[in-house]
């Protein structure tokens, strides 16, 4: 099969979607692989070692478009690039249809068999390819709220651990999933109060085993989550449900009751933020302040740190998509992990939370795979 990986267009996004050990890999399993110059330059890898792997590298990212089979990317496509969608194209990457119709359509126009890595689902139900970015996203959401304290940024100007005589931050985690648990970490390891809020008993016991007393664990509730958000310093937004629609757990009605100065850090704002207030942000200009309260909504926050996220990200996905590419899609979706990432199929949508979120109607993928 013939594989593509270009450059990544949006907003401050340094990581891409193929290292050159993954290129070797592909090409020493009888597969071409085609490399937009300069597209591994922002996490660290060269052209040379591209060509050293085995990759063929084109000028233009349109080259690589129009010549491949299989194209692997990090983001989602943006507008500039639907044009360059072709019928039978196997597009996988991250993809967040539930929050981003137009793309949804171009999708569904362009016939393109689309695989998300945010909804791969394997049969203890992980999410291997989602979890390396969500636990970088939650370590940096501690130290990016940490950051947006400071009083220059518009924060309430403390010190997350605080010091020997003053009060430690309070930092309230919304969800005990992947990306809460890694935020739990960074803030525990940093000396600051946490409460961490989930709607599962087990993973709130899972949690308290892990962390014992130095965290505090709630039911989350609307009663709770206004409860505690009112005193706490930084909030962390990390609520997911595979493939749907954030719910809008933190309301607007608990700005004006938080302390001025306090932040928000909305890790899924990807997927439409869980936040009432919450509007997409990027690294070029990472904050606003709503009602007193900074607000950080960046929908790529793992590309400020690509090296290590595309090495974490592409050993999650490569195995995948050398069973994609060497099998093909119908068939490798033998793989449950591989058929619960199909989210379009040759103009249908396969994926049930996807659908739901648009009023579109869903087609089951094994109607259309037999």
């Amino acid at each position: 099969m013939k594989i593509g990986c270009v450059k990544e267009i949006k907003n401050n996004e340094f990581r891409v979607g193929l290292t050159p050990d993954n290129v070797h890999a592909y090409v020493a399993a009888g597969h071409e692989v085609y490399m937009e110059k300069g597209a591994g330059v922002g996490s660290g890898f060269s052209d040379q070692e591209y060509e050293q792997a085995g990759a063929k590298l084109l000028e233009q990212a349109a080259d690589v478009w129009n010549e491949v089979e299989m194209m692997v990317k990090v983001k989602e496509p943006l507008e500039c690039e639907y044009p360059l969608f072709h019928d039978g194209l196997i597009l996988y990457t991250y993809l967040h249809l539930a929050a981003d119709k137009p793309q949804t359509d171009a999708l569904l126009t362009g016939k393109v068999k689309a695989v998300a890595y945010e909804t791969m689902l394997e049969k203890d139900r992980s999410l291997p390819c989602l979890a390396p970015m969500s636990q970088i996203a939650g370590r940096l959401s501690i130290q990016e709220g940490a950051k947006y304290l400071e009083k220059r940024f518009g924060g309430e100007g403390i010190l997350l651990a605080g010091v020997p005589g003053t009060p430690k931050a309070n930092v309230v985690i919304l969800g005990g999933g992947t990306v809460g648990t890694n935020a739990c970490k960074i803030a525990v390891g940093m000396g600051a109060h946490v409460t961490i809020l989930d709607v599962n008993l087990k993973r709130l016991e899972q949690l308290d085993d892990m962390f014992g007393a130095a965290i505090q664990t709630l039911v989350s509730t609307d009663a709770n989550i206004e409860r505690v958000v009112k005193e706490a310093d930084l909030v962390i937004g990390s609520v997911l449900i595979p493939g749907a629609t954030t719910p809008k757990l933190f309301k607007k009605k608990y700005l004006p009751e938080m302390k001025n100065g306090a932040v928000f850090v909305d890790v899924a704002i990807d997927q439409g933020g869980c936040g009432e207030s919450s509007k997409v942000t990027t690294h070029d200009d990472p904050v606003y302040i709503e009602e007193g309260i900074v607000h950080y909504c960046v929908g790529n926050m793992p590309g400020a740190v690509p090296r290590t996220s595309t090495i974490a990200l592409t050993n999650a996905t490569l195995r995948y998509g050398l069973e994609i590419a060497g099998k093909g899609l119908e068939a490798a979706c033998a793989n449950p992990a591989i058929a619960t990432g199909v989210n379009c199929y040759q103009g249908k949508l396969t994926n049930r939370n996807v659908a739901e979120a648009h009023g579109y109607e869903f087609t089951a993928l094994e109607e259309l795979i037999g």
